[in-house]
């Protein structure tokens, strides 16, 4: 068998290339019947045209005409419930025909409840395997895994899923409703003067908000003679429904044949809040929770400690022995620490104060009971204060004492610091007076004062044991400064150990040539090719040439993980520190577990849309500062991102300060001496055609719209934002036309026109330009137009650029061989030196602005001289004009490093048609 979908009368035949791409993931490439390779978008939609999970496609990796899936994914949407029914997939090559073969032969199991009869578990529950014959069951491994992991569960999950699974849960997409009917588990706090907590089944409907329960005299009915008889064609769904809740629930002895309701103790509330809850709502239950609960922070017990350190000297050092003072109240009423602990020894989490119930997180307050006892027992230093994982933050210094006390109860660990230790932490802060440090003389460059500084810092941070973000403006000199660092490093150490530096592969050459300048007396050994050392031989290569730089890349470092974290290195260095933002990325693990002395991270762009990057950064310079990402989510990204929390932003900056160093290029005491950069917005027209095929594309798809689910209508404004800013680019590109001739492309695109115009004039002007776009298309019909009009040939750097023709198209333009540049956004918006260009043109825009500004910091950068003009090209009335205005607003978030989520994904509908209708001037 080697086609996927068996051929009908109104199916179109297509062929398939599967390859590889990492253990667990999957590179596909589609081609029609005669040979043609399908453009990327059409192959993603007829593949995912009906998978919701993946938002329809819209979040596939993805090259020009290659696109990665997961071993889940391919299952998937090659299964009966997601296949595109009139498209029939055939084996490209014989290797593509094999994995056709295994997928097809999978598919009587994926999607079954009957697979989790052939799960084969380990006793420790650390593997999972499958025993079914004339399959390949590492992929099923693989692909079960992934889709677990998905919603966030384990294989220690598994012994209380397995019987969930059997009954009807798997497979994981499915709906939770009975008919018109919704299940749902609801909690309720004890009645007064009752400890007893009680979990219920209740049902609802779309059009009703409350909640139905059995009355008292049916609740030892069955479920079809409890039920109102407009339900009773629900009773074995529900049934049904009620039997997965059991499998999933900790406590014994429920039935499911009638409405659960049973009573719970407080331990059993605990472990219901603990386990049962996130079991449920990964696997898509509703549960109703007390009011009260949802928001944890109202409560929350209040503590405060006063410190002071034994050490009689003016000034403080993180070596200081520290003594403390604690004091408890919750709710305006004092605790004593007598009173707290026998709380923690009862083990009470829920506690009545006055008239109102308290829910005390049971876990915080054994570990403030195992801190206390700590603190009696051992002596802490400054340092172990710092990073050990403390409940929250380090707050309010003396002078704050009359501060207003709802402040002070926010956040919730709270740190008197006596005189003596606040001079250290503000010198920590504030990075004022640190040691002098000799610049190294082997240094070939003369460092600003700025760039003094920043190393000054490095080496500070080194020398006290912390990790290290250096996240100064793209063109700042991060570069030099850690080389400096690098330098200084050598020179203190008698037997140094390498520094392993880690860059995105588009600068590996950047950092070849920079290394080379600046530093010549530093060994560099680069380790990407091919027939790279690996295992043994590279330790053996280490141990023999003695390099003091191993310079790696991202995609190399995650391949070569196992040996390289055997590896002891001086100084770990991530440069573009953003590419292990996504922290569940087999890349971003690996790095994270190398082993170093030190860690730095270089940015330009420390957060670019979310705050979990933040915290894989910071996981990477020093493990364990935020804690567990699930606290960390509770804590800072849901009421930062979600509510928009001042206080949270607030607390998160003091968080991060001390180690992370960030000056941009408007700061007035770095005294860059940079030219003059003006930013200015080109707006252009819609023509008639464009105006016509806009209004129509959102006449027909609007009120769909209003139709579809969360993830669907998530899914279909990204897709309408793509076509959208591709017509407004031009419509040759929406319609998906062959180009025509130049002058006819020009006429039907008063954007195009304009674009190509600017260019030809900085051209006869004996200037040079960047063009950025974001698409292949754009970018191809440029240089058709600039080409065939002005006999201008402009080079366009895409992702799928071989790294030596980048680095010869870079040095070509800098040495002003050709006087125009394009490139794709992602591909040539970070880590290039174009200082040739004094001018930049976005010819369609980006819904991030820092993105977009690393684009155009290519050019505006340390080295350029000339006067920089930035021309941001914006269509009138469109989406481009209406988001321009956002833009502004999340720029400003930006820079304070905090950016929201909520986008325009999360639009109401009458927004989104405000946003989307076209504006007739």
């Amino acid at each position: 068998m080697n086609s996927i979908n068996a051929p009908s009368p109104f199916s179109k035949a297509q062929q398939l290339r599967i390859e590889v791409a990492r253990e667990g993931y999957f590179m596909l490439q589609g081609f029609t019947a005669d040979g043609k390779i399908i453009d990327v978008d059409t192959f993603i939609s007829s593949l995912f045209f009906s998978y919701e999970a993946n938002i329809y496609g819209l979040l596939t990796n993805r090259a020009d005409f290659i696109i990665e899936v997961s071993s889940a994914e391919l299952l998937d949407i090659f299964s009966s419930r997601y296949q595109h029914p009139f498209i029939s997939w055939y084996g490209a090559d014989e290797e593509s025909k094999v994995w056709l073969d295994k997928v097809v032969a999978l598919q009587q199991y994926w999607q079954e409840p009957s697979l989790w009869s052939y799960a084969v578990i380990a006793e420790d529950l650390s593997s999972l395997a499958f025993s079914i014959e004339h399959v390949d069951s590492a992929l099923l491994q693989i692909a079960v895994q992934q889709k677990l992991s998905q919603v966030g569960l384990i294989l220690s999950d598994l012994p209380k899923l397995l019987p969930f699974f059997l009954r009807g849960g798997w497979p994981l997409e499915q709906s939770r409703q009975a008919g018109t009917v919704s299940v749902s588990l609801r909690l309720s706090e004890p009645e007064e003067d009752s400890d007893v907590w009680l979990v219920e089944t209740v049902l609802s409907t779309a059009t009703t908000k409350n909640y139905w329960t059995p009355a008292i005299r049916k609740q030892s009915l069955s479920i079809v003679e409890a039920l109102p008889t407009k339900w009773q064609m629900f009773a074995d769904e529900i049934e049904q429904q009620q039997q997965q809740i059991v499998d999933l629930l900790s406590k014994d002895a429920i039935r499911s044949d009638i409405f659960i309701r049973t009573a719970l103790e407080d331990a059993e509330v605990r472990l219901f809040l603990r386990e049962d809850l996130a079991r449920l709502q990964a696997l898509g239950f509703d549960v109703v929770l007390p009011a009260w609960l949802k928001d944890l922070k109202q409560s929350k017990m209040r503590v405060r400690v006063t410190t002071s350190n034994v050490a009689t000297k003016k000034v403080a050092g993180l070596d200081d022995i520290l003594t403390f003072k604690w004091q408890f109240s919750m709710n305006g009423q004092s605790i004593s620490p007598e009173q707290f602990k026998k709380l923690v020894d009862e083990k009470r989490e829920f506690i009545r104060i006055g008239t109102e119930w308290f829910r005390v997180d049971a876990h915080w307050m054994q570990e403030m009971r195992a801190l206390m006892q700590q603190a009696e027992d051992e002596s802490w230093t400054v340092r172990e204060l710092l990073f050990r994982e403390l409940p929250e933050d380090l707050s309010a210094p003396l002078e704050e004492e009359d501060a207003d006390d709802a402040m002070r109860d926010d956040p919730l660990f709270a740190l008197e610091i006596q005189q003596s230790l606040k001079a250290y932490m503000e010198q920590l802060l504030e990075k004022k007076g640190l040691p002098a440090v000799r610049v190294p003389a082997t240094l070939q460059a003369e460092l600003r004062p700025y760039q003094q500084e920043g190393f000054e810092w490095l080496v500070f941070m080194r020398h006290q044991g912390f990790g290290a973000c250096l996240a100064d403006d793209m063109g700042l000199g991060k570069t030099v400064q850690l080389i400096s660092y690098l330098l200084h490093v050598e020179e203190i150490t008698d037997h140094p150990k390498p520094s392993i530096i880690i860059c995105p592969t588009s600068v590996l050459g950047n950092w070849q040539k920079e290394l080379a300048r600046f530093a010549p007396s530093l060994t560099v050994h680069t380790h990407y090719q091919t027939n790279r050392s690996k295992n043994d031989m590279f330790k053996q290569l280490v141990a023999a040439e003695q390099p003091q730089v191993i310079l790696s890349t991202y995609g190399t470092v995650s391949q070569d993980a196992e040996f390289l974290q055997e590896m002891n290195w001086a100084t770990v260095v991530l440069d573009e520190a953003q590419n292990i933002k996504n922290m569940q990325t087999l890349q971003s693990k690996a790095i994270r577990k190398l082993q170093g002395a030190h860690h730095i991270a270089l940015t330009g762009t420390p957060i670019e849309n979310r705050l979990s990057e933040l915290w894989a950064i910071f996981d990477f310079i020093h493990k364990g500062y935020f804690g567990s990402f699930s606290r960390f989510n509770e804590e800072f990204i849901m009421p930062i991102e979600r509510d928009e929390s001042e206080a949270h932003k607030q607390k998160l900056r003091a968080k991060i300060q001390p180690f992370l160093l960030r000056r941009t290029k408007r700061d007035p005491h770095l005294q860059l001496n940079l030219p003059d950069k003006l930013e200015s917005n080109e707006y252009c027209p819609l023509t008639a055609e464009q105006a016509s095929l806009y209004e129509g594309y959102i006449l027909e798809t609007l009120d769909q719209l209003e139709q579809l689910t969360g993830f669907q209508k998530k899914g279909r404004v990204l897709k309408m934002l793509s076509k959208l800013k591709q017509l407004c680019n031009h419509p040759a590109l929406y319609l998906k036309e062959p180009f025509e001739d130049a002058e006819t492309m020009l006429a039907r695109s008063t954007k195009l026109e304009r674009i190509v115009q600017m260019a030809a004039d900085i051209v006869d002007n004996g200037e040079q330009c960047l063009i950025f776009t974001q698409y292949i298309g754009m970018g191809q019909l440029l240089q058709h137009c600039l080409s065939e009009l002005y006999n201008v040939d402009a080079p366009f750097l895409t992702g799928a650029m071989p790294k030596q023709q980048r680095d010869r198209l870079v040095e070509a333009f800098q040495a002003g061989d050709f006087p125009i540049f394009i490139l794709s956004l992602k591909a040539g918006g970070t880590g290039l030196n174009l200082t040739a260009a004094n001018h930049v043109l976005h010819a369609d825009r980006w819904w991030n602005p820092a993105v977009e500004n690393q684009a155009t910091d290519r050019a505006y950068r340390i080295g350029q001289t000339q006067f920089v003009q930035v021309h941001k090209f914006v269509t009138i009335g469109t989406i481009e004009e209406k988001i321009d205005k956002m833009l502004v607003q999340k720029s400003a978030l930006s820079e304070e490093l905090i950016q929201s989520s909520q986008w325009l994904t999360e639009l109401e509908n009458q927004e989104l048609r405000d946003l989307l209708t076209l504006d007739i001037y």
